[in-house]
């Protein structure tokens, strides 16, 4: 949540006509109700349970989110990322072809 509130990522995703998926770590970064551009999910306590249209959408947000926390658990085998001290253009066209290399043999 501070890299996000340091680098306006929610300024620079409304600029864009963006949004995302997070999970409930995030839950508070974007308290805007009629604009959404975080969306996290709902949470349960004791004295409040979710209701059964509150479920589906967790469960929506998780379908969702799920490839993408399967593709950042697939880059983290490369350990290269952990030792990465480049230019950021640098690391993207290094995380592309990391990428690539992953779904082959993800998919193989």
């Amino acid at each position: 949540m501070t890299a996000a509130r340091h680098d306006h990522i929610l300024a620079r995703l409304r600029a864009a006509g963006l949004g995302a998926l997070a999970d409930l770590g995030f839950r508070g970064l974007d308290n805007d109700v009629r604009d959404p551009v975080v969306v996290t999910g709902f949470t349960a306590s004791r004295a409040y349970k979710l209701t059964p249209g509150q479920k589906t959408a967790n469960r929506v947000l998780a379908t969702g989110r799920a490839p993408v926390e399967h593709g950042f658990a697939h880059l983290k085998n490369w350990r290269i990322l952990t030792k990465l001290r480049t230019d950021p253009a640098r690391a993207t066209h290094l995380l592309r072809a990391l990428l690539v290399l992953t779904n082959l043999e993800v998919n193989r």
